[in-house]
């Protein structure tokens, strides 16, 4: 059976040219836990891949994953100047994105006892 092009297997937080950055992004939040945006945009910068990543690029980026689920607010933080700033934390669907993201499905397939591929098929299968 072809796969098509559409459903080639990557998820699609990690396809386009925002993929870099979405993947960076979850990485900063899954290792140093809730930030602000500008915590999370100093953090990239200081990486030397993306030390020319504008805030404005990781604002959008920020806003458009919590739109979609993936990261949540977490709570609010007072700052320095006075104002009041979000932080920002990966929900359980980012971790789990980053997770199939980095398996190999054949591999996690194969390691799978008939009652655990049994729960992730009927897990499947009701979203479907």
């Amino acid at each position: 059976m072809e796969r098509s092009k559409r459903n080639s297997g990557r998820i699609s937080v990690f396809k386009g040219h925002e993929a870099r950055l979405n993947k960076a992004i979850f990485h900063v939040l899954a290792l140093k836990g809730p930030l602000t945006i500008y915590d999370i945009h100093k953090e990239l910068k200081a990486q030397k891949r993306l030390r020319q990543t504008r805030y404005a690029s990781v604002n959008k980026r920020v806003r458009a994953l919590e739109e979609s689920g993936y990261i949540k607010k977490a709570c609010v933080k007072r700052t320095k100047a006075g104002f009041e700033a979000n932080m920002y934390e990966p929900t359980t669907r980012a971790h789990l994105v980053i997770l199939l993201n980095s398996t190999n499905l054949e591999d996690l397939i194969n390691e799978l006892d008939e009652d655990d591929a049994l729960m992730v098929l009927v897990a499947i299968l009701n979203n479907i």
